[in-house]
C-alpha cells in the first residue's frame, strides 16, 4: 500500500496558516520562520531544527541569500543550498534573530558578531532555550540497506500541531510545507531535475510523490492535444 502523502497547501490556506500562528502562538516569530522555512525554501522539518546561526548569517551580521546545508544536517548527508529570496521569508528571519537576541537565548555580549547570537547554536529553538531533541531511526534504503538517521519528532509534532490549530487537521502535517514547494516550482515551469537540485533528492524519480498538480492544470494540459491527432 503507498504510504499517505501530507496534503498540499493553496496560497490562501498558507496565508490562514501564517495569520492564525501569527494570532495564537506563544512564540509566533519563530513558529512564523519555521513555517516559511519549509514552503519558501522546501526544508525538512530536521533540517530546519538543525540549521545553526552560522548558517544564515555571516560574521558581520548580514543573511546570507544562499545558505549552504551541510551533508552533517540533510537527510543522506547530501550538501546542497537553500535560498533566502523570499520577502516573508527574509522578513521572518530578521525578526526572529531580533527576538532571540532581545530574549538572551544563546546570546553573546557583543552584537558586532553575527548579531549578537553564538554562531554555532542551533538558529531554531525549543521554548526553554535549547535545541529540539534529536531521535535516531533506522530505515532501509533503496539498495536494500539498513541505515540509521536522525528525525526531529518533537518538532515535527510540533508544527503538525500548528496546522491543526488552524483548522489544517484532514491530511496536513510537518511535510505539507515540503510538499507546497515543490508543487509551487513545478506550477511555475521549472523543471523536475531543478526540483530535485533544491529539495535534494538524490534520483529524479524522488521528486513525484512530493507533486501535486492541481485538476484544472491537468485539464489544460490534455486539451493542449486537441486537434494535434488528427
Amino acid at each position: 500500500m503507498e504510504p499517505k502523502r501530507a496534503k498540499v497547501l493553496t496560497a490562501a490556506k498558507f496565508r490562514h496558516l501564517l495569520r492564525v500562528t501569527d494570532a495564537t502562538s506563544r512564540f509566533p516569530e519563530r513558529d512564523t520562520l519555521i513555517l516559511l522555512l519549509g514552503v519558501t525554501c522546501g526544508m525538512r522539518v530536521t533540517e530546519i531544527a538543525r540549521l545553526e546561526v552560522r548558517h544564515v548569517l555571516t560574521r558581520s551580521g548580514a543573511l546570507c541569500q544562499e545558505v549552504s546545508l551541510p551533508g552533517s544536517i540533510t537527510k543522506g548527508c547530501r550538501p546542497r543550498s537553500i535560498y533566502l529570496s523570499h520577502q516573508q521569508t527574509v522578513a521572518a528571519l530578521q525578526r526572529y534573530i531580533e527576538w532571540r537576541y532581545a530574549r538572551g537565548m544563546g546570546a553573546a555580549l557583543d552584537r558586532r558578531d553575527y548579531r549578537g547570537l553564538m554562531p554555532n547554536t542551533r538558529l531554531v529553538l525549543t521554548q526553554k532555550g535549547g535545541p529540539f531533541e534529536l531521535s535516531v531511526k533506522r530505515r532501509t534504503s533503496s539498495d536494500g540497506v539498513l541505515v540509521e538517521y536522525l528525525a526531529a519528532d518533537s518538532l515535527q509534532s510540533y508544527v503538525t500541531g500548528l496546522y491543526r490549530a488552524a483548522g489544517l487537521t484532514n491530511g496536513y502535517s510537518s511535510h505539507s510545507g515540503r510538499r507546497t514547494c515543490a508543487s509551487r516550482l513545478i506550477a511555475q515551469g521549472h523543471s523536475l531535475d531543478t526540483v530535485q537540485l533544491l529539495l535534494g533528492h538524490a534520483h529524479i524519480d524522488h521528486v513525484s510523490p512530493y507533486v501535486e498538480v492541481p485538476a484544472r492544470q491537468r485539464t489544460e494540459a490534455a486539451a493542449a492535444f486537441d486537434g494535434e491527432l488528427d
